[in-house]
């Protein structure tokens, strides 16, 4: 039995003589909804699968001249969806996998950033070491141990107005520290 398209006879597209464009657009013309829908449902992407299908009519108008059987046309863009398909889906693993293990998650400082935190880190550390030891405790308890500074005042044994004094001056000298560093 022969295939018809919009029908017309495979045997009348071969009496006729029918142009790749005529028979190119007939076959599109009765067909392209139904190899779109048959993308979308193997791709589950709409905009992909329509290019996909249009990159087949591409392909069969430039290859009509060579087709042995204007009848299996239809097959033949059926063949050209499905493998265009099964392509895509390769193509889009591939980039899954490559992007899941080579892009850092975005929450992830890159390495500099740890690089140049460890420098800076370090900085502060010396920084801290230089300083006399009552601004030093009073900036530490303030700043790695997170305590108000009536804990500090009960924990270093000195008046609030001290810790404050204390805290003060240590910071200038922080300061003045690490900006002749960098």
């Amino acid at each position: 039995m022969s295939q018809t398209w919009d029908g017309v006879v495979m045997a009348e597209v071969r009496s006729v003589g029918w142009t790749a464009d005529e028979a190119v657009t007939r076959l599109f013309s009765a067909h392209y909804r139904q190899l779109v829908r048959l993308a979308v449902l193997l791709l589950a992407d709409r905009s992909v699968a329509e290019e996909l299908v249009q990159d087949a009519y591409v392909r069969l108008h430039q290859h009509w001249s060579r087709l042995r059987d204007p009848d299996r046309a239809l097959g033949y863009l059926r063949t050209s969806v499905v493998n265009a398909v099964r392509s895509a889906q390769r193509h889009r693993g591939v980039a899954d996998r490559y992007l899941a293990r080579w892009r850092p998650p975005p929450d992830e400082p890159s390495a500099e950033v740890g690089a140049l935190g460890v420098l800076d880190h370090e900085s502060v550390i010396t920084a801290l070491r230089a300083l006399p030891a009552r601004q030093r405790e009073a900036l530490v308890l303030r700043y790695y141990l997170d305590l108000s500074e009536s804990e500090i005042a009960d924990a270093m044994g000195i008046s609030r107005g001290a810790v404050k004094s204390h805290a003060s001056r240590g910071i200038a000298a922080l300061r003045t520290t690490l900006e002749a560093v960098r």
